[in-house]
């Protein structure tokens, strides 16, 4: 998709995230822009800011009256949201019902229910790696073979919906976040076959309802004692599917690729397991998969630089990360890190409600992985995705002894 776009030849007045030096690696920009131009823009996209620094991020994610959830992504086009996905794409005041209502299944005690369902999950997927490697020179693919299944799985079981539909909700990602960013048709077409799929699993649910969150979402009630409109329940199974998967599979995919590329906090882990949950928090820290986007609503000025009611402004959570104001050492990957405030499930009113699932997922996938593969290495050239969301989508690997 980017080989053919127009190249950036001054990224504090033309940023693009399709460029192939911001896929490889961004970290370079965003480090420059935050010394000499710290909310940089670009006409791509209809119009776009880019704030670099934490500071700035934060003004903005607590700001939902100016920074407006309407819109959430940037796109070349213009776009019909069909609903929306609430509560991320609600503002106050719809946004806290919307939100209270999803928390219950998200508690710590609830994901802790999942961490068995999990684990064996893991394991399933390291025992087809290892007798497809011993066939194939130790090789295998940490993206394609273990990452991008694991929350499909784990989020397949909470919905309630077939782990063999797996498949089918990769591409549907792979189109409404990566091609569906400069293609209106692909977008909107994988859409309306996600809403097709769920409208039907909504019906099924209505006549037999069961311990799942498609049937728990149908028991939901505004605060007016009126049941969700099913535009609401299917904008936030959409948003359920595509947040709960593609982030997480690409917060796991970054760990492994730091452990192949650093051996010596590999070899640590190993020796250290205990160490593995500070580990986790510092590889959200550094690799943060997530970008999003906020519709400015009104004429403001964020650090000096004047932002246009109507445009969209991208609040670049990993960047953020990686500001040295807030974190020391901030380009360093210090996996005993222990004062880590990170901004990796976002800031504000729309903090990831996921974010016990995706801490579980991580820590879990990376326990099984050293347990049973300790040591792997890269074994070929990395593809990393295009668009707001950051992971390797292919990750060759081979096991070593």
């Amino acid at each position: 998709m980017s080989a053919t776009r127009r190249p950036v030849t001054d990224w504090s007045t033309d940023w693009d995230f399709l460029d192939p030096r911001w896929i490889e690696n961004p970290f370079p920009i965003w480090y420059a822009l935050r010394e000499t131009c710290p909310v940089a823009h670009t006409e791509r996209f209809g119009g776009a800011y880019l704030p670099t620094r934490w500071r700035d991020i934060c003004d903005i994610a607590y700001d939902p009256e100016t920074f407006s959830s309407r819109k959430t992504a940037v796109r070349e086009n213009a776009y019909d949201q069909r609903g929306g996905a609430p509560p991320i794409t609600s503002d106050p005041p719809k946004h806290r019902a919307a939100r209270m209502a999803l928390l219950p299944p998200f508690t710590p005690d609830a994901i802790k229910k999942l961490e068995p369902r999990a684990r064996a999950a893991c394991n399933d997927l390291i025992d087809a790696i290892l007798a497809r490697a011993s066939a194939n020179d130790w090789r295998f693919n940490g993206a394609l073979d273990y990452a991008q299944h694991i929350p499909v799985r784990l989020i397949a079981h909470m919905l309630g919906v077939p782990e063999s539909d797996g498949d089918l909700f990769r591409r549907w990602i792979n189109e409404i976040l990566q091609i569906g960013i400069i293609d209106r048709d692909v977008r909107d077409r994988a859409g309306m076959e996600m809403r097709l799929y769920f409208t039907a699993k909504v019906a099924e649910r209505r006549t037999a309802p069961g311990d799942d969150l498609i049937s728990y979402l149908l028991r939901q009630r505004y605060p007016d004692d009126t049941p969700f409109k099913d535009t609401h329940v299917l904008g936030s199974l959409g948003l359920l599917l595509i947040a709960g998967i593609d982030t997480t599979w690409s917060g796991i995919g970054s760990s492994i690729w730091h452990l192949a590329t650093t051996p010596a906090d590999r070899e640590r882990l190993i020796a250290e397991p205990n160490l593995i949950p500070m580990a986790i928090e510092e590889f959200l820290r550094a690799y943060a998969p997530v970008t999003m986007a906020r519709e400015i609503a009104r004429d403001t000025i964020v650090n000096g630089c004047p932002m246009r009611r109507g445009e969209m402004v991208l609040l670049s959570f990993p960047a953020a990360n990686r500001d040295p104001a807030m974190f020391p050492d901030a380009d360093k990957v210090l996996i005993d890190r222990r004062e880590n405030r990170h901004a990796a499930f976002g800031l504000g009113i729309h903090r990831c409600i996921g974010s016990n699932l995706a801490r579980m997922e991580l820590t879990v996938a990376i326990e099984e992985l050293l347990k049973r593969i300790p040591r792997f290495t890269l074994d070929g050239a990395v593809t990393w995705s295009e668009g707001t969301v950051r992971g390797p989508r292919t990750l060759p690997l081979r096991i070593t002894m």
